[in-house]
Formats: structure tokens, sequence, C-alpha cells
């Protein structure tokens, strides 16, 4: 049996997946041990974890039931790395690839699964020095969780466009929205669920991939969404980590807003997995990757062409009521306002690397961004 631990529904958790950098190079330095160790010194909410290679470093909020107190503790969260990091002469940044990194020069965090994980698969470990931000949004049961896997599904283009801060890869611009996502899609593990509908369906597919050696846990599927049972949540992973905190904070209220709706409202039938949600899964999922909110895609349901930026701007508008409820409203308005014109962080980045032509003063830049600066 793989038990789904009953918790407040709705609550909120996030994980951000950060870059440590050396401020005189503005190149990833392996701090991440160093840092690491000094934090355990210094009162801060949360939780701050090592990642796979020694340049990362994964914070951990608590869960929340609300928008404001995740937001107040990302905060600070933040400030007490920042502070700490610059003690060390290190700076910290956020985005989803650092723009000119090469992956041969990071090493690998010496605990026993990050070991496991380089031992089988090789260079793609290294290469997985990209940083994502995780939203946990929790459920009642796990058939609520395979039901709200599926039906969030239909919004992983929106995901991608307003989380999308990583445009530059290995010193070149990629011409993608993000490009962290190809370092996913790289593991034979990833994707999505497959179509059961139910928790038991479930726990029979996991019982059948645990007897044939293939995974060991659930933390082996490395799904663009998945449930978590041992936190009783449903797991979004798609995004790429925003250049601040507020934005994080921002899409994870949406995520508990379209949570809130779609198991309240029960808007689309939870007895079947409906074949459409995967026929169009990976062509929508390119086109935000690569066009980010100007991408074109394919509702599963009508079969109609749309532009992304108009079906978020729909989707915000659908979630109000919701999130008057939640309280809410200033993060999706937040979400709208980047979606009408300020544009995400990628938008940001290029337009850095625009006006000073030179990757390095965009990692400063980006830096001085994510401790709280213009």
């Amino acid at each position: 049996m793989l038990d789904f631990k009953s918790v407040s529904p709705y609550t909120l958790g996030v994980e951000l997946e950060l870059q440590v950098i050396n401020p005189h190079t503005q190149d990833l330095t392996r701090g991440g041990p160093d840092l690491l160790q000094a934090l355990e010194k210094v009162a801060h909410p949360g939780e701050v974890k090592p990642e796979i290679t020694e340049s990362m470093i994964e914070l951990n909020s608590s869960p929340h039931a609300r928008h404001d107190s995740l937001l107040e503790e990302l905060h600070a969260m933040r400030d007490a790395v920042v502070h700490t990091a610059g003690s060390l002469n290190l700076a910290i940044a956020g985005g989803g690839t650092h723009p000119f990194h090469r992956w041969h020069d990071r090493r690998i965090f010496p605990t026993e699964r990050f070991l496991q994980l380089s031992s089988l698969y090789g260079y793609l470990a290294k290469q997985f020095t990209v940083f994502g931000q995780h939203i946990h949004v929790a459920c009642e049961s796990g058939d609520d969780a395979v039901y709200l896997t599926h039906q969030l599904s239909r919004y992983i283009p929106h995901f991608i466009a307003l989380s999308a801060a990583s445009p530059f890869s290995q010193g070149e611009d990629t011409s993608f929205e993000t490009s962290r996502l190809h370092a996913v899609s790289a593991f034979p593990l990833s994707g999505h669920m497959p179509p059961v509908s139910s928790w038991a369906e479930f726990e029979d597919f996991f019982a059948k991939m645990l007897g044939y050696g293939i995974i060991g846990g659930i933390k082996d599927f490395y799904w663009d969404i998945r449930p978590k049972p041992e936190f009783g949540t449903v797991e979004v992973r798609i995004c790429d980590t925003p250049l601040e905190v507020d934005t994080a904070a921002a899409l994870a209220a949406f995520v508990q807003a379209l949570a809130f709706w779609l198991l309240v409202e029960r808007p689309y039938p939870a007895d079947r997995v409906e074949e459409g949600l995967y026929l169009v899964y990976g062509y929508n999922r390119f086109q935000a990757t690569r066009f980010g909110f100007d991408a074109t895609l394919v509702d599963p349901r009508s079969q109609q062409s749309l532009v992304l930026r108009d079906d978020l701007l729909a989707t915000l508008e659908r979630l109000q009521p919701f999130a008057d409820v939640l309280g809410s409203q200033a993060p999706l308005a937040r979400l709208a306002a980047m979606t009408r014109g300020e544009g995400n962080g990628s938008t940001w980045l290029r337009a850095c690397h625009e006006e000073s032509g030179a990757l390095e003063d965009v990692v400063r830049r980006s830096a001085q961004r994510w401790a709280g600066g213009a």
C-alpha cells in the first residue's frame, strides 16, 4: 500500500533551487557546502538543503494556508541566505539556468542519493545544474491527487510562460523562453503521469514499477506534475526558479487557486482521463517553452487553436471568485500584469543583455534582483 497522507487541503509549500555565484567572475562556484554549514548557525524559517551539484542550494518553505504568510517566510529565508552568502563572499541568484557556466566544471554534492544519481545518469547529472521552483498544494485524498494531477496538466504551458527565466545556456541565447526544461526532458522517467484514474490504479502502477526495479520511490519520477503521498500534496515541478521571491509566491497562489477551483467545482470527469489532455500535451509544452506568452496552444477539449496569453488572462479572470476566498487577488493581479505586457524573467534577462552586452553583467544584476534590489 502507498498511503496518501491526510492534510488540510489547499495548503501551500514551495521549493526553490538557487544559484551559488562567485561575485567576481559571476560564474557558478562550489560554495554550496560552505554556505549550508554557515546557515546551520543562523536562525531562519523553513529549511535550506543541498542540491545535486555543489553550485546549488534549495530553499524549502513551511506549509501555508495563504499567500501572504508564504511570501513573508520566503522574504525571511531569502534575507538570511543572501546575508550569510555575502559573509562568505558569495552571491545568490534565481533564474532557471546560469547563462554561461560549463556543465563539466560542476561537482556532485557527495550525498548518497546524489552520488547514486551520478553513477546512473553519468554526465546528465552535472547537466542537471538547472534551477526550478516546485509548488506543493495539499489534497484530502489520493483520488483527489490523481484528479488534480491530470487536470493541472492543461495549465502546464501557463506555468512555463509565467516562470520562464532561462533564455541563455552555455553562453548563448537559445531562442527559447526556457532552456532549463531540455535538461529535465533528458531523463527517462520525465514527462507526465500515466492515465490512471484513481489512487488504487496509481498504487498498482507504482507497485509494478517497483517490481521491475525501475524505481525505488516516488522521487524517481521526474514528471512535470506528480503526487507526493508522504506530504499529502500534488507537486508542480515545471517552473523555472523566478528572479525574485514575490513571483515565486504569486505562482504558488496561482496553483492554489486552480486547485481550489478544480477540486471544489469538479468541472471535468473524475472517473476517466480525457484522452485529449495528453494528445496535445507535448505540442503545447514545446510551444510554451519556445514562445512563452505568444505560444499557440491547442485546447484539448474544443480542439481549437488559441494564443497562450489570451487563455492565461481568461483563466486568471475565471479564478477571481476563488482568489477572493483565498486572499490571493494581489498575486494573481501581478501575474496578469506580467501576461499583458510586463513580461517574464526571460524578458528581463534579455533586456539586461541587450543593454550591457555582457552575460557577466546579466548575472550580477540578477543576483541584485534576487537580493531585493531593483
